[in-house]
């Protein structure tokens, strides 16, 4: 069974940066579409960027560039840095990670909150 741990959420002040790690488990992650999603109070869960096996990234329009999204194959650890953090930013964020063997596995989640 695959886990997803994520870390580096918190406390932000509008303008500043947060950088959250995402640790998976298993053999599988090299060749794993890896993802960042987000839910706000209230709202649905929604993609904010991806990450192919092959480095390819996608990113949400309203963090393009703002936040970038990383991997480290030799660690299993996915990145999503965030720069110019705005307060419609705060949302729990969540780690995906999906590949054809295993299918689609999701972490608990980290509080990210920005002040204004």
């Amino acid at each position: 069974q695959v886990r997803l741990a994520e870390s580096g959420g918190g406390l932000a002040q509008a303008g500043g940066s947060l950088r959250l790690s995402c640790a998976a488990s298993g053999r599988f992650f090299s060749i794993s579409r890896m993802g960042w999603y987000r839910q706000a109070l209230g709202k649905q869960r929604e993609v904010v960027a991806t990450i192919s096996s092959g480095g390819s990234t996608t990113y949400a329009d309203s963090v393009k560039g703002r936040f970038t999204i990383s991997r480290d194959n030799a660690k299993n650890t996915v990145y999503l840095q965030m720069n110019s953090l705005k307060s419609e930013d705060t949302a729990v964020y969540y780690c995906n990670q999906y590949n054809r063997v295993t299918g689609d596995d999701w972490g608990q989640g980290t509080q990210v909150t920005v002040s204004s």
